[in-house]
């Protein structure tokens, strides 16, 4: 397989700005325990035999007990999102009938690493093959978001712009606090089991220019260190195949409502940033160890602690973290239409709170694999 570099000059010199597709990954599980369950073949011949739509839609990920739900391009976060309810639909509605159900958090509480059966794909033998452990252990779910941007110039620099924003993006949406049958005593125990542990992944440096990255990305390719672009894992990273900037930050979402909220926060943190390189606006560019250190803090507290204000070095409730970033993209979101709003408590505060109350693991995920099945198909049926 070869990286065309060139190909992908060429892609983003074409490619429309806040242009958006949404990916969201689900746990497979038996719809009585609430195991993770390896049925993912089985649903994708089905879509295959039985729904052109969802077909398309649906895409495998690195073990056969998860699955993903692609919008593909919507030409903006409204289409985007009515593609991804019609498909959310019909993947929920084919799961029920199979007797599957579909959970959305960052990790499966209990859930043995070990016991996970990796899909049987090239793409997912060479991650297996080449990361071992690392790829073995890493079964988690996520949401990614890619927004479109012409110029990949323009695109490695809004990167790097959005470096900050992710920790605060990972704060919103935590969503994982369990991980290997116990409370981890993380918000986003997601986090630090995929993006501490594989390479080329979580916050990247800062390249300044197409040119730095594209030597970067030469670098990688020259000494074997990777032979297909989405080897780089970063959390954020200009997509070369899409002509996006792609932010794969965030835990998966329990409920639609989130999941559509944060997707719309990150179409308008992209959107804002390329407006912000393209109008020349000031750019203090912080180092990557200070912003690792808003990134564990959002792994450990969540919403319920303190963030950094890298610029002005004192802290801020991470509560204000949503609020922050509407208020830096509300040009941009009052041109797109997009209006996000999020409950008074994430995915990880609900499932911590319900922990302090003496609730049980499995109540725990029971509660939240009910959202998921309430809400995911409920957007659905009422776009």
């Amino acid at each position: 397989m070869s990286i065309d570099l060139a190909a992908a000059e060429e892609l983003f010199a074409v490619s429309t700005d806040a242009t958006v597709g949404l990916e969201e990954e689900f746990a497979i599980l038996d719809a009585a325990s609430l195991d993770l369950v390896p049925r993912f073949e089985e649903l994708r011949d089905l879509a295959a035999a039985e729904d052109a739509v969802l077909s398309v839609a649906i895409a495998g990920e690195l073990i056969s007990s998860e699955i993903e739900i692609r919008s593909g391009r919507g030409e903006d976060l409204h289409d985007a999102l009515r593609r991804q309810r019609d498909a959310r639909n019909r993947l929920f509605t084919l799961a029920e009938s199979r007797g599957v159900a579909l959970g959305a958090t960052g990790t499966h509480p209990w859930a043995d690493y070990r016991d996970q059966r990796n899909i049987d794909t090239e793409h997912y033998r060479r991650v297996v093959d080449g990361l071992r452990y690392v790829a073995r252990r890493n079964n988690t779910f996520s949401l990614h978001v890619h927004v479109g941007a012409r110029d990949l110039d323009r695109a490695v620099r809004a990167c790097d712009r959005l470096r900050p924003v992710l920790p605060l993006l990972l704060s919103i949406s935590a969503n994982s606090p369990y991980l290997d049958a116990r409370d981890s005593g993380l918000h986003s125990a997601r986090s630090q089991a995929f993006t501490k542990s594989f390479p080329r992944c979580g916050i990247p440096d800062a390249f300044g220019s197409w040119q730095a990255y594209r030597e970067y990305i030469d670098f990688l390719i020259r000494t074997e260190s990777i032979i297909e672009y989405t080897q780089v894992w970063w959390s954020i990273r200009p997509h070369l195949s899409f002509g996006t900037v792609e932010v794969r930050i965030c835990d998966a979402q329990s409920t639609a409502a989130e999941s559509e909220a944060l997707s719309g926060l990150i179409v308008a943190s992209v959107a804002q940033a390329l407006r912000d390189i393209d109008e020349g606006v000031p750019f203090s560019d912080p180092p990557r160890r200070l912003i690792e250190e808003n990134f564990w803090r959002a792994i450990r507290f969540g919403q319920d602690g303190t963030l950094l204000d890298l610029d002005r070095g004192e802290g801020f409730p991470a509560a204000a973290a949503a609020e922050r970033l509407l208020q830096w993209t509300a040009p941009v979101r009052a041109e797109l239409g997009i209006d996000p709003a999020f409950p008074s408590r994430n995915g990880a505060q609900r499932q911590r709170q319900a922990i302090d109350a003496g609730a049980s693991m499995q109540e725990v995920f029971a509660a939240a694999v009910r959202e998921t099945s309430q809400t995911y198909v409920q957007e659905a049926e009422t776009a």
